[in-house]
C-alpha cells in the first residue's frame, strides 16, 4: 500500500436503486352493467338467528339433522314442534342425500314464530325437482320450495312455532 495514500473513510456507498418502470394503470370498465355476469350470492339469512351444520351425505345424516334442528328450536324455546320439524327434516335431507353429493348442509332461522329449514345438496349440475314438494306440503308446513345453483340444489320448508 502506498504510504503517502490514505484510504477514504467512510468507504463510498453505490447510488440508489433506479425507481422502477410502473406498470401501465388499468384501464376503467367500459362494458355496460348489462354485460355483466351476474354473481351468485350463498344462502344468506340476515338479521335473524340462525345456525348451519355441515353432514356427510349418508342415509343415517337424516337422523343426526333431526336431533340438530330440534335441539336448536328447543334451545330457542320452541317446544311444541317436535314431531312436524323432525318429519319436515327427515324428508328434506332424505331428498338432498338422494342427490348423490359428498355432503350436505342444513341451516335453520326463525323470526316471527316461524322457522325456516333449509337443506343444500353440494352437488353441482342438478335441476329443480318439484316432485317433492306436495309430500313436504302435506307435513303442515307454511310453505315450501326448491332453486337449483352452481353448488347444488336448495330445498326449504317455513314451519308455523
Amino acid at each position: 500500500m502506498d504510504a503517502g495514500r490514505l484510504p477514504d473513510y467512510p468507504p463510498k456507498t453505490p447510488p440508489p436503486p433506479k425507481r422502477p418502470v410502473q406498470p401501465p394503470r388499468p384501464e376503467p370498465d367500459t362494458k355496460p352493467k348489462s354485460t355483466l355476469t351476474p354473481v351468485r350470492r350463498r344462502v344468506m339469512m340476515a338479521r335473524r338467528r340462525g345456525v348451519a351444520w355441515t353432514l356427510e351425505a349418508q342415509p343415517w345424516s337424516a337422523g343426526r339433522a333431526r336431533k340438530h334442528v330440534v335441539g336448536k328450536l328447543h334451545d330457542w324455546g320452541y317446544m311444541s314442534v317436535d314431531t312436524v320439524a323432525s318429519d319436515v327434516v327427515a324428508l328434506l335431507v332424505a331428498n338432498a342425500v338422494a342427490d348423490g353429493g359428498r355432503r350436505i348442509s342444513v341451516h335453520l332461522a326463525d323470526q316471527d314464530q316461524q322457522a325456516l329449514v333449509m337443506v343444500l345438496s353440494h352437488q353441482p349440475g342438478l335441476t329443480a325437482d318439484e316432485s317433492v314438494l306436495p309430500r313436504i306440503a302435506e307435513l303442515g308446513v307454511s310453505s315450501c320450495g326448491t332453486d337449483t345453483a352452481e353448488d347444488g340444489r336448495l330445498l326449504w320448508a317455513v314451519l308455523d312455532l
